[in-house]
């Protein structure tokens, strides 16, 4: 039962890193749009219905920081900034694909139970 335990308690840990990386209501949108290819600043933020300016911004940096994605600066006028993800990104897509295929298996489930409350 102990090590039980500790692998619960380390695989915890493990999924809150993930959670870290891509929790939030916009981080898991950001890589589905990025998994298309490079994007701008503004297609993203037309891609996503309903975040603002300043989200977005806090998002990418952060992700920027985590070595999910990569901003590429064009030195020119007006200046030109490209998102991308990098191989650490591109690394999550497996997750996205699941999270993907359980949402399809679950949701009528779930729209049941909620009509049922």
């Amino acid at each position: 039962m102990k090590a039980e335990a500790q692998n619960h308690s380390r695989l915890t840990c493990e999924v809150e890193t993930t959670l870290k990386v891509i929790g939030g209501r916009w981080k898991v949108l950001i890589i589905r749009e990025l998994m298309d290819g490079v994007k701008r600043f503004g297609e993203l933020q037309r891609s996503l219905n309903g975040i603002t300016q300043k989200m977005l911004t806090q998002q990418l940096r952060e992700m920027e920081e985590d070595g999910v994605i990569d901003r590429k600066v064009y030195a020119q006028i007006p200046p030109k900034v490209e998102y991308s993800l990098t191989p650490l990104g591109e690394s999550l897509q497996p997750i996205l694909y699941a999270m993907h295929e359980w949402g399809v298996k679950h949701l009528s489930e779930i729209n049941n139970k909620k009509q049922n409350i």
